[in-house]
């Protein structure tokens, strides 16, 4: 945990001097303004410790407002740096060519004040859109035929949920959004593959009830994702139990005497505890041999796992939430949006997330729910 926020404090920060230099460059501000800016800057890069801190003591408006604020301007700032490195790679490749060319092209580079805003407006631009495409949850349609599935059980229709985040940024009417559409869709199984939670108990309270009004006929099953144990594992657990989940942690359940759910969970959680022992086939060779439903917060398969399941449903990516940053998820999950054919007629499903993590914004990574449907062959 204390590794990952290094990591991240570093990177975050290193944004943040990169927009400062910028600006500096482009407007040459005073001392005064220089030192209001430093400290907006300061205060934007420990926004997300002012979160879970305010959290903690119970202030929440002021969560509210440092939540919105400070993810909204991390949002803004990712966007920000992405074009104006673009806008830098553009002058390198100017400053290259007049060299080769032996010519001064200088005319056809932007002031140090247009390379600045032209990356501010874009930034602002689809940070608003972004707010938007964060609220349009689509809806993803799967379906397979097995002769395992027995005949007189007929369809069985499983709705996952990933990474849907509960907390300060994503609770209330905007949770109700998401449940409106799974109880469009009467599920007979309600699925989460992970990261369901991210706040305190004060900001999941009401989330728990919303939960207890969907009851599909054969239940509720969940995994742990790497943020139930950033927002603290024993909590995050007591929060899908009270929500009606029933959380699998390497153990195999059967549903309706016709499907296998094995789950497993999320490496950070198992490296913190004793439930780490048991490679996914191990876990899955617990079942009866039936239709059987991997869940795994992460897209990564085993080598030896496929053969032993049908079905794995995984998130964990939300495809970078923010283009051009899956271009950057994309290196680290080979497996990271949509369906691919494993070996043995084995389907992966990654899911691109329900919820958002951080800002509230989604750009070209459109939220979901994934209906499955098990049909007899």
């Amino acid at each position: 945990m204390i590794l990952f926020l290094l990591t991240f404090f570093l990177l975050y920060g290193s944004l943040h001097l990169y927009f400062f230099v910028k600006l500096r460059a482009a407007f040459a501000p005073g001392a005064a303004p220089k030192i209001i800016l430093a400290a907006l800057l300061i205060l934007g890069l420990i926004a997300p410790l002012l979160v879970r801190a305010l959290e903690r003591i119970g202030l929440e408006t002021l969560v509210q407002l440092v939540s919105w604020a400070g993810y909204i301007w991390m949002a803004i700032l990712l966007l920000f740096f992405s074009f104006a490195l673009l806008m830098d790679l553009y002058r390198v490749v100017v400053y290259a060519a007049g060299l080769v060319l032996h010519a001064d092209l200088r005319a056809i580079v932007p002031s140090v004040r247009i390379l600045f805003l032209l990356p501010l407006a874009a930034a602002l631009l689809i940070g608003g859109y972004g707010l938007y495409e964060a609220r349009q949850i689509r809806t993803e349609r799967i379906e397979i035929r097995s002769a395992k599935i027995p005949k007189e059980i007929g369809r069985i229709r499983v709705v996952q949920i990933s990474d849907v985040h509960i907390g300060v940024m994503v609770r209330g009417e905007r949770l109700a959004e998401i449940l409106r559409k799974v109880k469009e869709e009467k599920p007979d199984l309600l699925l989460s593959t992970g990261d369901l939670v991210d706040g305190q108990p004060n900001s999941t309270a009401e989330a728990a009830v919303q939960f207890g009004e969907i009851r599909p006929r054969f239940g509720k099953f969940a995994v742990t994702g790497n943020h139930e144990f950033y927002a603290g594992l024993d909590q995050s657990i007591d929060f899908m139990k009270r929500s009606g989940f029933t959380l699998l942690r390497g153990e195999v359940a059967t549903v309706g005497g016709a499907i296998d759910l094995a789950g497993v969970d999320d490496p950070t959680v198992r490296r913190s505890g004793p439930r780490g022992e048991l490679s996914d086939r191990e876990v899955i060779s617990r079942g009866g041999g039936r239709f059987t439903v991997l869940l795994k917060h992460q897209p990564v398969v085993e080598k030896d796992a496929p053969g032993a399941f049908d079905l794995q449903l995984s998130g964990h990516t939300h495809k970078g939430q923010i283009f051009p940053f899956g271009l950057i998820t994309s290196r680290f999950f080979f497996y990271h949006s949509g369906n691919y054919s494993l070996a043995d007629g084995v389907l992966l499903h990654v899911s691109r997330g329900t919820g958002t993590w951080g800002p509230p914004i989604r750009f070209l990574s459109p939220p979901h729910i994934t209906v499955i449907d098990l049909v007899p062959e």
